[in-house]
């Protein structure tokens, strides 16, 4: 979204506002508070280098009693190559609308990534790799996620990898079961468990704290 649009933005729900105003000004803030983000223009507000990719772009059919119906199904993964990603889908008549439809509803869908360096065989300390071995479910793809030493890249299927790479995720091994083939429960699968590094600590702090 250009800046002259967000300018132009009109918040309709509290957190949007808080933004919009300057009162929560970090994206982080919005996750420590356990805070539900609504409108997409927060996203780009508090993360205005976002990038995305489309992954996959399907044609669905259905019977109706006009006929059968034709639309576009699209999947896009978003993120800052920083520490967030999301994952998003779009069905329109036109692929364009289905693919900003898709970007909206990712980056609503957008969750935080904790990184670090989890493999014992590295312990550099920097944040390349996953703090821990990780694992993610859709449908029938399983995807685990192991952290690896810098330098190793992503081992993972090129579905997997584009949601690592967007989170900022740039050393990983992965195993992975099922239909991989399916290139949306493959991305889901990877995003579930890259949304499990947020959730996992969070909950072992809360316990310690």
């Amino acid at each position: 979204m250009s800046s002259q649009s967000l300018e132009e933005w009109i918040p309709r729900t509290r957190l949007g506002k808080m933004v919009k105003s300057g009162k929560i000004v970090s994206i982080r803030e919005i996750f420590n508070n356990n805070m539900v983000i609504q409108e997409p223009e927060i996203v780009d507000y508090l993360l205005p280098d976002l990038k995305y990719e489309i992954v996959d772009v399907s044609i669905v059919q259905k019977q109706t009693d006009a006929g059968e119906l034709t639309r576009f199904r699209t999947l896009v993964v978003v993120g800052n190559l920083d520490g967030y990603v999301g994952v998003g889908f779009g069905k329109a008549k036109q692929l364009r609308q289905a693919i900003e439809k898709a970007l909206t509803d990712a980056k609503l869908n957008i969750v935080p990534v904790r990184r670090g360096c989890g493999s014992w065989e590295c312990l550099c300390g920097d944040p390349h790799t996953t703090p821990f071995y990780t694992a993610g479910k859709a449908g029938s793809v399983l995807i685990k996620i192991i952290p690896a030493p810098k330098g190793t890249g992503l081992v993972a299927g090129e579905a997997a990898k584009v949601v690592l790479r967007y989170a900022g995720i740039k050393d990983a091994w992965t195993w992975s079961k099922g239909e991989t083939r399916t290139t949306l429960n493959f991305v889901l699968a990877t995003y579930e468990a890259l949304k499990n590094t947020y959730k996992f600590v969070t909950t072992y702090e809360w316990m310690r704290g």
